[in-house]
């Protein structure tokens, strides 16, 4: 039995489409301890996102499905379970913070009713006092002033940042154990954007909450993530400790990516890029999936998809140059 909190062993998620078969998470694997964050980095449509919904069990049907791979949770294989037993533990054991807050939240109601229906459902608390007492307390500890005044707003009413800490005391209202974050900050202003990270980081330290944290940005990685896996066209194609990550990259497409990020330090004429754009799921490329962009591809890269190497004790990569 693993002694991870989540283990993500070969997770292959496609969508069955009439064009062909898409292979958004295509045998992705990763674990995550208990008080543990851990990034999951790439570009748009590389299967983060995707492969969050699948640890939920919440893949888009009906042409999204799980094909293959476990998703060990608390000693669990979510995979074989029930949907009457998976909404027992989403919620409850692990929540999900979404990108935008307003499609989170309903317009229609206050944010005290939509919090409440949490307590309500997975708390099992039905005295409207204790109901609203919890609403209130969750809400103070997400650091929301007058909150005993919020719980009667609507979403409108507040301001993105807000919004945003609503969602969060929503994720964190039942305590779970592990709580994904699926770019939280993308709507966010850079200083809206530090106080609600420096609030996640904060919670997570009081609860030993473990954090599956999905972002573009390297720069939030490591302020808030132990480790990382760097993903391509449904793939983790590098994994390791953020520090070695920062210091040692080897895959060629997460050494393309740190080159990208502007330096403040350094003026350039133009910013670096990573040559041509992701293919299409639905036409992989032979071998490597980043051949086609890749600067250092051989004929080996072009026919052939490598397996995973370790480079070190917490560093794997899949790559076959990546020890050159």
């Amino acid at each position: 039995m693993s002694k991870s909190l989540l283990e993500v062993k070969d997770l292959k998620t496609y969508f069955f489409l009439k064009r062909g078969v898409v292979k958004a998470v295509d045998g992705v694997s990763f674990s995550v301890d208990k008080g543990q964050s851990i990034g999951l980095v790439g570009e748009s449509g590389c299967g983060k996102t995707i492969t969050a919904m699948s640890i939920l069990r919440l893949e888009p049907k009906p042409a999204g499905k799980i094909v293959g791979g476990e998703i060990i949770f608390e000693g669990q294989d979510l995979v074989q379970l029930s949907e009457a037993e998976m909404r027992k533990i989403r919620g409850a054991r692990i929540s999900i913070i979404m990108q935008d807050p307003m499609t989170s939240l309903n317009p229609v109601y206050t944010v005290g009713n939509q919090l409440a229906e949490a307590f309500i459902l997975h708390g099992g608390i039905k005295n409207k006092a204790e109901v609203n007492e919890r609403v209130i307390k969750v809400l103070e500890q997400v650091e929301i002033p007058a909150a005993d005044t919020r719980v009667r707003n609507y979403p409108h009413q507040m301001s993105g940042g807000m919004r945003q800490r609503v969602v969060g005391a929503m994720a964190i209202s039942c305590s779970p154990s592990l709580l994904i974050a699926d770019e939280p900050t993308t709507s966010l202003d850079v200083t809206t954007q530090a106080q609600y990270l420096r609030l996640l980081k904060k919670i997570q330290q009081e609860t030993e909450m473990a954090m599956l944290f999905i972002t573009h940005d390297l720069g939030i990685v490591t302020k808030m993530c132990d480790k990382v896996c760097v993903m391509y066209m449904g793939k983790v194609i590098e994994r390791a400790d953020v520090r070695e990550l920062w210091d040692n990259p080897r895959h060629p497409y997460t050494i393309a990516l740190m080159k990208s990020r502007p330096a403040l330090k350094t003026k350039v004429a133009r910013l670096y890029s990573i040559e041509g754009s992701v293919p299409s799921l639905l036409d992989m490329p032979l071998g490597c999936s980043f051949n086609p962009r890749c600067e250092r591809a051989t004929d080996h890269c072009r026919q052939e998809s490598p397996s995973e190497e370790e480079i070190s004790g917490s560093h794997y990569v899949s790559c076959w140059r990546a020890k050159e």
